[in-house]
């Protein structure tokens, strides 16, 4: 390759329109051969055409570059470097655009070597100067070594992710099973539901038709009382009317046998009772049908809530506090499972970017993303809220949007003095129910659920979000007054409720 060039560019210097025809064939075919022969040293030509850089009129493609100039020329403009000896040290290469990066910036010389434990480009005299000692090779033998490196590479990232693509049918599969399931047991629980809604409409219209029995036997009962007082009040008048008549008589002996006559059929005076005890029967129907729907409704309750702590525990994740989170003015301990506000006692710790420099806020090292996760902490004391943000949430700030209840990315519930309080965007929504000290999280991330639980005898619901989740979250903790604990309850200890 170089000796071509070296050759040709060895020879006298000379006129070319004054030199012997033959001379000028001879020099013009060495031209030919030495643009046709010369290979570059390093790397492979661009596919992109490279034009001369001395055409000024109309610009030729270029045949050689050359790397002592830094500039390229047409098979016209390269004479001079092939037939002049004054250009016969300088490197021809073929055309390259980026020129610039085969040359070394500290020598100026062509980079021909490559250190394998720097691994970059350099020239002869890098190899002296800052890279004694090193393996350093042709950059042709590099680049054979490197492809190898990379086709083994590309092997591995292949399998990868032929691995990751059945990984993904899998999962589409599996998801569709799962939709299926999903529709399936729907269609189930509707189903059943609808035998129940049934059988409760059924006995509403028996207990209905009860107490329609009930008001019209009532009513028929007292539809004949009332005849019977009203054909007793007549006779009573007659009575009367007889009594009054006869005891004018002075004749003593027609006025005793009129009486005599009138009390061989005198009416009896007594009234019949008119009180009739519906209310008494109702009442105990009432009771009954309200103690009948009492038992449904626990047994139904009991059952979902059964199920609903069995779900708990089948997603639950035991998570950590992130020490490089926690706000001076917090104590970590237990393994880093308890935080404490230790107010006014600061602790030496060290400044980081995860830090929580202003707001007295721990966060936890473990994150809740991809399915559902379920953890349970014990909350002691006013002032003491649990919540999932982002890890992009501001360490630093002063501001509201720094602290779990005031930004859109942050999902909490607090202890106050008058109970307990929901935040979302620096938005309180109070929570009328009694205390809990234990409380529970549920996230479904992939739905964009998140519900907090009352943990006692039985989980009740405190508070439900539904959002669209774009990052992975995080709980958070602000114990925000003197002596406010939370402990991560560790799952499957003894210290957890019965969740049977």
């Amino acid at each position: 390759m170089e000796d071509t060039i070296s050759n040709v560019g060895a020879q006298p210097d000379m006129e070319i329109d004054q030199a012997d025809p033959k001379e000028v064939l001879n020099v013009q075919a060495n031209i030919q051969k030495a643009v046709k022969n010369t290979s570059q040293p390093s790397g492979e030509p661009v596919s992109e055409e490279v034009m001369c850089d001395s055409c000024i009129e109309k610009p030729l493609k270029a045949t050689k570059s050359c790397l002592t100039c830094m500039v390229s020329y047409c098979e016209e403009h390269l004479r001079p470097h092939l037939e002049n000896s004054k250009f016969q040290s300088h490197k021809l290469v073929e055309p390259q655009l980026d020129m610039e990066q085969r040359i070394c910036k500290h020598h100026q010389l062509e980079l021909l070597m490559y250190c394998m434990k720097d691994n970059c480009c350099i020239c002869s005299k890098c190899k002296t100067v800052g890279h004694q000692g090193h393996n350093v090779i042709p950059v042709d033998q590099a680049r054979k070594h490197i492809k190898s490196e990379l086709q083994q590479k590309q092997k591995e990232m292949q399998k990868t992710l032929t691995a990751a693509e059945q990984a993904i049918d899998r999962l589409q599969n599996n998801s569709t099973s799962i939709e299926s399931s999903v529709d399936g047991v729907h269609a189930e629980i509707e189903q059943q539901f609808s035998i129940l809604q049934n059988a409760i409409e059924e006995a509403q219209k028996k207990a209905f038709d009860l107490l329609d029995e009930e008001h019209k036997q009532a009513v028929s009962q007292a539809e004949s009382i009332n005849s019977h007082l009203k054909q007793k009040v007549l006779e009573l008048k007659k009575n009367m009317d007889q009594v009054e008549r006869f005891s004018k008589n002075k004749n003593h002996v027609d006025f005793l046998q009129e009486y005599t006559e009138w009390k061989k059929g005198s009416v009896d005076v007594c009234l019949p009772g008119i009180y009739i005890s519906l209310i008494d029967r109702l009442t105990t129907f009432s009771r009954v049908v309200k103690e009948s729907t009492q038992a449904l409704c626990d047994l139904l309750m009991s059952t979902y809530n059964v199920q609903l702590k069995e779900l708990c525990k089948s997603n639950a994740t035991n998570l950590t506090f992130n020490p490089d989170s926690t706000h001076k003015f917090l104590r970590l301990t237990e393994d880093n499972r308890k935080a404490s506000n230790t107010t006014p006692w600061q602790h030496n710790y060290p400044d980081n970017p995860e830090r929580f420099e202003n707001w007295r806020q721990v966060m936890t090292s473990e994150s809740l993303y991809i399915g559902r996760h379920y953890f349970e902490v014990d909350l002691h004391g006013e002032g003491a809220y649990i919540g999932l943000t982002y890890k992009s949430i501001d360490r630093k700030g002063q501001e509201g949007s720094s602290c779990i209840t005031g930004n859109d990315f942050s999902w909490c519930i607090g202890r106050e003095s008058l109970g307990f309080s929901a935040w979302h965007s620096h938005v309180e929504t109070p929570l009328e129910m009694e205390p809990f000290n234990r409380i529970g999280c549920y996230v479904d991330h992939e739905k964009g659920v998140l519900a907090f639980y009352g943990i006692a005898e039985a989980m009740k619901l405190l508070k439900k979000y539904t959002a669209s989740f774009r990052e992975p979250l995080y709980p958070v903790f602000w114990l925000s007054k003197k002596d406010n604990t939370v402990v991560l309850v560790k799952q499957g200890s003894s210290s957890r409720p019965d969740m049977q």
